[in-house]
């Protein structure tokens, strides 16, 4: 877990799919027994009884108490041990790791990290998911065989759609467009604008727009593990460059990322837009961002292998790296702050 960021809050699952039963899930290397007690809270334990290391997933849920399957070993919501068949004297250290949880924007958050420092108003929160005058639909739990920071740098890099998602949303407009980035607190930004051309297919079939647009993608990218892409388009001439997008079309693409393991990814993927619409179109709109992703998914799966193939490559860099490079650095700099507490009690 050395190679992660552990005092964040991490997405974990849709709520949606967690109810009063035994769920597994891997985060960060970890293995993970959710359920959902009967105040309605998400509890998260490491699956591993301490007896004999039988993950608790292959036990049973009887009420709130979570019940071993091997020996019958009881613990409660917090982990702490409250039956063990067959004597009367629980051993102090019976207890099962246990974090904090959180939910929001239709998702499961867990703090990996030390849990004094898990506040739930860190939990990313997106104004217009709560918005009337907006709506939001849920998408999937994409798991695609890479590691989390190969996903990020594909949300933090606005070049690619010109070249992968020319069906859905790209097109070769802009090909040559430069792109842009800032580094904020605990967040990057990068964006351009491209400018009367042609409404993307994505925009063409849900903007009914009857000349060029002004298109802007902004991708804002939260350390470590969410990536907001606001992107949209407005007929050239009304000025939505200068600000002014009271008549066009915006979505917010939100991807909260799960790191599974050093290999595997789950990208829980929404949207929200600026305008109603029917669930017929709403299931429309979703099929294209999953046509979208899917091809993400395939690209990013096939660095990965080579990645493995050919560990002793360096990647040459271009400028639309620039970043991505910053986004690494940005995640390196929270591990490595993580660690400097234990580095520096060791040096005492």
């Amino acid at each position: 877990m050395s190679n992660y960021v552990l005092n964040t809050w991490y997405p974990l699952a849709w709520s949606r799919d967690i109810n009063n039963s035994l769920h597994k899930r891997r985060i960060v290397g970890k293995d993970l027994v959710l359920y959902r007690n009967s105040a309605g809270n998400v509890v998260a334990h490491v699956d591993m009884c301490p007896h004999r290391m039988l993950p608790l997933s292959q036990g049973k849920l009887k009420g709130d108490v979570l019940e071993c399957g091997y020996h019958g070993m009881q613990f409660d919501c917090s982990g702490k041990c409250v039956r063990v068949p067959g004597q009367d004297i629980i051993p102090s250290n019976a207890v099962v790791a246990t974090y904090p949880t959180h939910e929001n924007m239709g998702l499961v958050w867990i703090w990996m990290g030390d849990p004094a420092l898990a506040d739930t108003s860190k939990v990313y929160d997106l104004p217009q998911y709560h918005d009337a005058n907006w709506s939001s639909v849920e998408g999937d739990a994409l798991e695609i065989g890479c590691h989390y920071l190969n996903l990020a740098d594909n949300l933090c890099d606005p070049a690619h759609v010109n070249f992968v998602h020319l069906t859905t949303l790209g097109s070769s407009a802009g090909e040559d467009v430069p792109v842009h980035h800032e580094k904020q607190e605990g967040k990057l930004i990068t964006w351009r604008w491209i400018n009367d051309a042609p409404a993307i297919p994505l925009f063409q079939k849900f903007g009914n727009f009857k000349g060029n647009v002004d298109r802007w993608h902004y991708y804002h990218y939260h350390a470590p593990s969410i990536a907001v892409i606001d992107f949209g388009s407005a007929l050239t001439g009304t000025g939505a460059p200068e600000g002014n997008r009271d008549d066009c079309i915006q979505i917010y693409a939100c991807h909260f990322m799960t790191p599974v393991d050093e290999d595997t990814t789950i990208d829980h993927w929404l949207h929200v837009k600026n305008f109603k619409a029917s669930e017929e179109t709403n299931k429309a709109l979703s099929a294209e961002f999953r046509s979208a992703f899917q091809e993400d998914k395939v690209i990013l799966e096939a660095i990965h292998q080579n990645e493995r193939k050919y560990p002793e490559h360096r990647p040459i860099k271009l400028a639309i790296d620039a970043s991505p490079t910053r986004m690494r650095k940005m995640v390196q700099g929270m591990i490595e702050a993580e660690k400097a507490p234990a580095k520096e009690a060791v040096a005492a």
